[in-house]
């Protein structure tokens, strides 16, 4: 039985500090930037209904990146350059404004929603609220000759003199790709090539979604969402994927060295379209949709559906990508719940609808935390192998569909658990591994069960805005 179909009418879904749609429909993280004292995170909207729709640009911003305000709607569909929908993009600042760069979606029989073409234009603000659209539109017409009608999610940045994006592209022979062009002016682009390319779809995809480009600690990581990548044992189990490849990247030949294989970036249930920004202090931060497609959204009922994860600063560590919880994240404690000396049975914490558990084993044998719903109702279920270094994750929702990672061998142990009414959060040794979920249920209690003695303490924190 799904446990979570019993559930109180009255329990609202709606987050305290994640961003979410008041109203609406929201997906993919659009146009992360700071402009004026502000950092901006637009997103996939559909203002009217709570399901997907003809593509807007909502938009919020904030000072602090946990206290977000809601702004009008950017962007809208209606335009001979994007009639059918405002579909996903980024932003940069140039000469005191804020561009947004963004794909233009056209339906050649609206009635057949898989015939459809794509080109790329541009919108701009002075005040970081009202946008106008650019009157050259598009920039970019269309895709090269060798490409599907797949051509989408341009990311822009500036390197040196030069203004570059990429794009996600599919091409003809079926291998997703991302495809660089340059700029001297923002306005009128060149096509300098591919980028990097999918080596065998099963692994690596057929259609690249939502790329991203940007270096770490001298290492160039290409952030993107795969289609069509085969589901394996123990990975690649969401409909798409979300992850990176990490390697060597010449700007002048536009080429790409000693590539990694792909590597997933969070192995939850609930996590795709992630894009970054570079902050004012040098922190490279992410946000991604903490949803999947084929996902039940029974927020719906509430008039709302889609929310982003928190707020994730991204780590490079022996060419892998940790995602740690943003230090700003500590200003939302209200209060402490509780604290001790962890031992089997211990229950964590009861009735949880926001809040931040945390603890740290010292090397342990296996383990299980338990996440029940107040009337004991088990939800999610973490055990860990000590033999293998492996997590799995069980959730009441994905019957036979649990996740899984592997670890490095560590003196220690630290999980840190995010709550907050319908998600949680779980990073694993300070990022290294991650799991986000969504649920349906009563507020949370966690315990740990374990067959021996456990060397461990834990903290509990109330949070809300």
């Amino acid at each position: 039985m799904n446990k979570t179909k019993d559930i109180d009418e009255k329990v609202s879904y709606h987050p305290e500090y994640h961003i979410a749609p008041v109203k609406g429909w929201m997906n993919d993280p659009n146009g992360l930037v700071f402009f004026k004292g502000y950092y901006h995170v637009f997103f996939q909207y559909y203002p009217h209904k709570p399901e997907w729709g003809p593509m807007h640009w909502g938009h919020k911003r904030s000072k602090d990146l946990i206290h977000w305000e809601e702004l009008p709607v950017a962007l809208a569909p209606g335009n001979v350059e994007d009639e059918d929908g405002v579909f996903s993009g980024s932003a940069i600042v140039k000469d005191e404004k804020l561009w947004l760069v963004y794909t233009g979606h056209h339906y050649y029989d609206k009635k057949d929603k898989n015939k459809f073409w794509q080109n790329q234009n541009l919108a701009y603000s002075e005040d970081g609220i009202s946008f106008r659209k650019y009157e050259y539109n598009p920039i970019i017409s269309g895709p090269p000759m060798d490409s599907t009608h797949h051509f989408r999610d341009p990311k822009i940045w500036r390197h040196d003199d030069k203004f570059y994006i990429v794009l996600g592209n599919q091409t003809q022979n079926l291998n997703g790709r991302a495809l660089r062009y340059s700029s001297d002016d923002m306005f009128h682009w060149r096509l300098d090539g591919t980028l990097a390319q999918s080596r065998c779809t099963k692994i690596e995809g057929n259609m690249w979604e939502c790329p991203d480009f940007f270096a770490i600690n001298n290492k160039f990581i290409l952030l993107c969402s795969p289609m069509g990548i085969e589901n394996q044992e123990h990975k690649f189990k969401n409909l798409f994927q979300t992850g990176y490849f990490v390697g060597k990247y010449n700007y002048k030949n536009n080429v790409c060295r000693d590539s990694s294989d792909f590597l997933e970036l969070d192995s939850g249930h609930d996590f795709y379209a992630a894009q970054t920004m570079l902050a004012p202090d040098g922190r490279r931060i992410l946000f991604a949709w903490a949803s999947m497609w084929e996902s039940e959204f029974k927020e719906q009922r509430e008039g709302w559906a889609g929310m982003m994860c928190l707020p994730r600063n991204l780590i490079e560590k022996n060419n892998h990508l940790y995602m740690q919880p943003i230090s700003e994240m500590n200003n939302l404690r209200t209060k402490l719940l509780n604290r001790g000396k962890l031992v089997s049975g211990t229950i964590l914490s009861r009735n949880l609808s926001a809040a931040e558990v945390s603890f740290t084993i010292k090397k342990s044998l296996s383990f299980t935390i338990i996440l029940n719903d107040n009337r004991q109702h088990r939800i999610l279920t973490l055990h860990y192998n000590n033999e293998k270094n492996v997590f799995t994750l069980s959730h009441v929702d994905h019957k036979d569909d649990d996740r899984y990672v592997k670890i490095n061998s560590s003196d220690y142990l630290k999980l840190d658990f995010f709550i907050d009414k319908s998600s949680v959060e779980i990073f694993i040794q300070n990022g290294e591994a991650v799991f986000t979920e969504r649920y349906y249920a009563s507020p949370l209690g966690i315990s740990i069960l374990a067959n021996h003695k456990i060397n461990g303490e834990f903290v509990t924190y109330a949070l809300g805005m």
